[in-house]
């Protein structure tokens, strides 16, 4: 018996066999070519039929995993479009190789560019440009797509998965996703999430054919690949599947039950969100509201900032959706880990502490301008409560009021119908935090963000592996700053939320109740087994 461990991307168990999925390397020859014009056309024709390939895709995953998933295959379509990729194509073409080889060697050389970066978002491209690269090579070489070779389902083990691979793959064949490479973040995981199986990513273990067939286990919980259990322990991790599969049964039943304690103390519970989509799972986990809508997702993946049409369509369309409960919508947070090349942003040294959030917005004000014009012209659809990041200053928020109001007004004048908007920030910073007293008299909520007010009052990057221990979310000048937050924003008369990752920390849900924050935000998978321990507390 083996035991690797990884980064769970989703609870839960699974048993069964160990499937090695190799991906068909296609490799090319530097071979040169007799007619330079022809392989040109023969290197766009394959590109015409990757782009259909796409397209195909794209409406699979809208319709099995939602409109954000899918957004990555039309990610993949723009790449084909993209003038670097097929500049690089081109060179080579220019210099007398084959089609084949010219997108291979773009492909590997972009890649490999992609990959030595240190902006994780960037780095994390890497495995599309390799996916995009792959598929025109397979359409020169007239290959067929690959897939699951077993009768019976079993754990898929790879040492990457690109986000078509996991589509295009038969998931009733799918137990399990086990990868060596691979992030939290990556669209990968957000897929597998969004299958709803358990899932390993950055996992330590040998991919190795001697693994091949073999029986095993993923913990999800524990984030561990366990290779021929013994029967003791197989029988353990049985118990433990059944038991976790009869307690999401037994979640079901506090639909529609209240928030409240024992002894009558109640919370409200929301959900976090990155799609309009989303808003369907937010329902079913019968959420109280949407706590964090993040709006960069409508930004990334383009090659222009969304209309004022496209976001004002996306805003109206959850708020409907929500049918009258709240939703909070946080405006821009580009930046640090999330990129988008048409901002043009400067590469920087330290991005969580740089050009980011609310930052970019105030200097970019036609982006800003845009965007609370769409919010507000929905706002008339349904309760809605804008909150600005990465605020450190009362001289920010004023500025933030300012433009918010000209941009009512001037809807107003123009014969606009606006609902009420609560105007909010995000307490990330220990700044923020720190003259909370003011800040309050300035808007009508804070929503505690820790994730981010835990690495800038820890000085300890959250990504960086080696600062795990220290990068401590229970740590007292965490608690002391939320504490200090909530009282007061209560001495000003306006509520407080946390939306990030201790929100959904059940060992402090009592702690939080006792400090009377008034919201918690949570992933729509967490709001029944939060509301579970509210009950339960005296």
């Amino acid at each position: 018996m083996d035991t690797y461990h990884g980064k769970s991307v989703m609870q839960g168990i699974a048993v069964g066999r160990l499937y090695l999925h190799r991906r068909a390397d296609y490799h090319a020859a530097a071979l040169k070519a007799a007619d330079k014009k022809a392989e040109r056309a023969r290197f766009f024709a394959a590109v015409e039929e990757a782009k259909a390939d796409l397209a195909l895709l794209y409406d699979e995953a809208l319709a099995g995993v939602g409109e954000e998933q899918a957004q990555i295959f039309e990610i993949h379509r723009m790449l084909l479009e993209d003038e670097c990729y097929l500049g690089a194509v081109s060179a080579k073409l220019s210099e007398g190789y084959q089609a084949e080889y010219a997108a291979s060697c773009a492909g590997k050389e972009l890649a490999a560019m992609l990959a030595g970066m240190d902006d994780e978002y960037m780095k994390s491209r890497s495995a599309d440009i390799l996916d995009v690269s792959q598929r025109v090579l397979r359409a020169l070489l007239k290959l067929p797509e690959e897939g699951i070779h077993s009768k019976e389902p079993v754990i898929l083990a790879a040492d990457d998965l690109t986000p078509s691979e996991t589509l295009k793959l038969d998931k009733k064949k799918i137990l399990a996703f086990v990868t060596v490479k691979g992030s939290v973040n990556s669209h990968t995981a957000i897929l597998a999430r969004s299958m709803g199986i358990p899932a390993l990513v950055n996992t330590e273990f040998p991919f190795t054919d001697s693994l091949q067939g073999k029986t095993c286990v993923v913990d999800g919980f524990a984030g561990d690949l366990i290779v021929e259990p013994k029967e003791a322990l197989l029988s353990q991790m049985l118990a433990k599947k059944e038991a976790w599969e009869a307690d999401v049964l037994a979640l079901e039943q506090l639909k529609g039950q209240e928030n409240r304690t024992k002894s009558g103390k109640t919370i409200q519970i929301y959900a976090n969100i990155g799609c309009v989509e989303d808003a369907d799972a937010v329902l079913l986990a019968d959420a109280g509201g949407i706590g964090l809508f993040r709006s960069e997702f409508l930004y990334l993946g383009r090659e222009s900032a969304p209309t004022e049409e496209e976001q004002f369509a996306a805003y109206r369309a959850v708020l409907q959706r929500m049918e009258g409960r709240k939703v909070v919508i946080r405006t821009l947070d580009i930046g640090a880990d999330k990129r988008a090349d048409y901002f043009q942003l400067d590469e920087e040294e330290n991005p969580a502490l740089g050009y980011r959030g609310i930052r970019i917005c105030l200097d970019r004000e036609d982006i800003f301008t845009t965007q609370l014009r769409a919010l507000y012209r929905a706002s008339a659809y349904g309760r809605l409560a804008v909150m600005f990041p990465m605020i450190v200053s009362v001289e920010e928020v004023r500025r933030i009021r300012q433009i918010a109001e000209s941009v009512r007004k001037g809807l107003l004048e123009e014969g606009c119908t606006l609902g009420e908007v609560e105007l909010g920030i995000m307490i990330e910073t220990p700044a923020a935090a720190l003259i909370s007293d003011q800040l309050a008299q300035t808007v009508d909520f804070f929503s505690i963000g820790t994730n981010d007010l835990t690495q800038y009052t820890l000085a300890a990057d959250r990504e960086n592996r080696r600062l795990e221990k220290i990068c401590d979310s229970h740590h007292e000048a965490v608690l002391r700053l939320i504490g200090m937050t909530v009282q007061n924003a209560h001495a000003a008369g306006i509520w407080v939320g946390i939306c990030g990752e201790l929100a959904a920390d059940q060992t402090l849900t009592e702690y939080f109740l006792k400090l009377g924050v008034d919201e918690l935000s949570v992933s729509p998978s967490a709001v029944l087994r939060l509301r579970r321990v509210v009950r339960e507390l005296p």
